[in-house]
């Protein structure tokens, strides 16, 4: 009988989770699910609420106190800051997998991912120089008082004779201003479709300043909002804004004198490429915080320290992979303290805002069904390799090795060989070490024996292990995913489409311009 936590956290949302074969059988294998599955890092208790007394939370000792549709809440018992605390429902429900689901207030549910990291007093989010991702609708923000006078005629004149506005100097100066004002709460350098954006906005909110000569009706505020953002973008070099900055002449290779050669700006919707340094911070003290979190990291139960200054170094950290490209090996000598699973979470959480670890796998359970019956559907050599791939996945599977199998299918029937993302090997001779090191970028599975669980499961980078002692395959795919985000790396070619779906698809990140392979794939999950 499959059964499915409902997660509650705090007063804003509530998530669920599915455990396939039935509820846990003791208190402390509860917890050990709880824990991975919400990636908690503190000590923490489990209480249950008894109707006995009027709902009160009890400490939970007795697997026997958890009923269907009961409520579980966890209780953090260390002392490193003010305890929170999740509250878990248990619903009976017919499902195969763990996700996670958020209720709204309407009683709907989606999916959405834990926010397992984030931190209320952290310093990127809270800089006023911060941004967001790029909104899904562009908002046009108001003009002030007298330009709004001015377009408010105006679209009651359009609206009455279809006469269109054409403002003066100082209504288009404003106009503009306050646009990119609004575009760079987002970025500095925008695409061509989201100037798009910007114009279908515009002119849907105040349809007077409609250009009768352009096609789309904005054309030619399209081309004076490209004009302006770039003038304000020698604004901010001059400012030492460092995400301008490092695409200065003066910064370019040598031998590259040009501006335009190799301009360093956002590829996969990183909403923080390159931010400014914190408030009160310089190169030499970020240095220096650097240096501190050497002997940190080695330090036992020191981690919100460590938390702390990553936070507070994670403009300098940017700056050296945008700018300096380091090899990876020399970047983690550097900072060893973010290769580890709560780090690069972290880490990405900071690029992106968006969380990494729940999202990538509850998203690949949210599709499993789909892609699975898709895989089915496949003809030719594909279709059998994909039966092969796929056969460890039958009723009541352990959910990691479901996830396993879907990925390496994902693989597969984007026409990439899964071998390429994951080497799999017995003992560890010479052999084995050498394909180590001559990979690129990948996921390694070491048993002692054919018949044994995995004894180690690491990521490799730039044929260095980077990543060892992984809980599973799939976690350490959205690890490896997080590092080419942490590192600025591009995707491996002959992965390139499969980590083109882990991006765009699974985590919609620049989710609207695909290439047609994904395209396609995108269209048959959505039939």
């Amino acid at each position: 009988m499959t059964a499915v936590l409902k997660v509650i956290l705090g007063d804003n949302g509530s998530q669920r989770l599915t455990f396939p074969g039935g509820l846990p059988t003791s208190v402390s294998e509860l917890a050990d699910i709880v824990q991975r599955q919400c990636a908690i890092q503190r000590d923490f208790r489990l209480q249950f609420m008894d109707p006995l007394f009027n709902n009160d939370f009890m400490n939970l000792t007795s697997m026997d106190e958890v009923a269907d549709r009961g409520t579980i809440k966890v209780i953090y018992t260390d002392s490193t800051s003010t305890p929170q605390c999740v509250e878990l429902q248990i619903i009976s429900q017919d499902a195969c997998n763990y996700s996670f689901l958020e209720e709204n207030s309407s009683g709907s549910s989606e999916v959405v991912d834990t926010d397992i990291l984030s931190s209320p007093d952290s310093d990127t989010s809270t800089s006023s120089t911060s941004r967001t991702i790029w909104p899904s609708t562009f908002n046009v923000p108001k003009f002030g008082f007298d330009s709004e006078l001015k377009l408010e005629s105006g679209n009651a004149a359009f609206r009455d004779n279809g006469k269109m506005l054409v403002p003066d100097l100082k209504l288009k100066s404003t106009i503009l201003e306050a646009l990119i004002q609004e575009i760079v709460k987002y970025k500095v350098y925008v695409t061509d479709r989201e100037f798009n954006m910007v114009g279908e906005a515009l002119i849907s909110k105040h349809p007077c300043l409609t250009e009768r000569g352009s096609v789309t009706g904005y054309a030619g505020w399209k081309a004076s909002l490209k004009n302006k953002l770039a003038i304000y973008r020698t604004q901010l070099r001059k400012l030492v804004c460092p995400e301008v900055l490092v695409n200065s002449i003066k910064h370019k290779p040598e031998g590259k004198s040009s501006a335009a050669s190799a301009i360093k700006r956002p590829r996969r919707s990183e909403v923080n490429y390159c931010p400014p340094y914190p408030t009160g911070e310089s190169q030499q003290s970020l240095e220096g915080l650097r240096v501190e979190l050497l002997s940190d990291v080695k330090q036992l139960n020191n981690n919100e320290a460590v938390r702390r200054k990553m936070d507070r170094t994670f403009a300098q950290r940017r700056y050296e992979v945008v700018q300096d490209k380091p090899m990876v090996e020399d970047f983690k000598d550097r900072w060893p303290a973010l290769f580890n699973v709560i780090e690069i979470n972290l880490e990405f959480k900071r690029i992106t805002t968006l969380p990494l670890q729940s999202r990538f796998l509850s998203q690949i359970d949210e599709l499993s069904g789909k892609l699975l019956r898709l895989f089915e559907r496949r003809g030719g050599q594909v279709g059998r390799v994909l039966e092969d791939i796929v056969a460890p996945v039958v009723q009541g599977a352990d959910v990691d090795l479901i996830r396993g199998c879907i990925i390496k299918g994902l693989c597969a029937y984007l026409n990439e060989e899964p071998g390429n993302l994951v080497m799999e090997y017995v003992g560890g001779d010479e052999t084995n070490r050498r394909q180590i090191e001559e990979t690129t970028v990948g996921i390694y599975i070491r048993k002692q024996d054919c018949n044994s669980k995995p004894g180690d499961i690491g990521v490799v980078i730039e044929g260095r292990v980077v990543l060892r002692q992984v809980d599973n395959f799939p976690l350490a795919v959205a690890m490896l995913f997080g590092l080419i985000y942490a590192l600025n790396l591009d995707y491996p070619h002959d992965l390139k489409y499969t980590f083109e779906v882990f991006q765009k698809i699974l985590m919609e990140l620049e989710g609207t311009t695909l290439s047609k392979k994904v395209q396609v794939l995108k269209n048959r999950l959505h039939e």
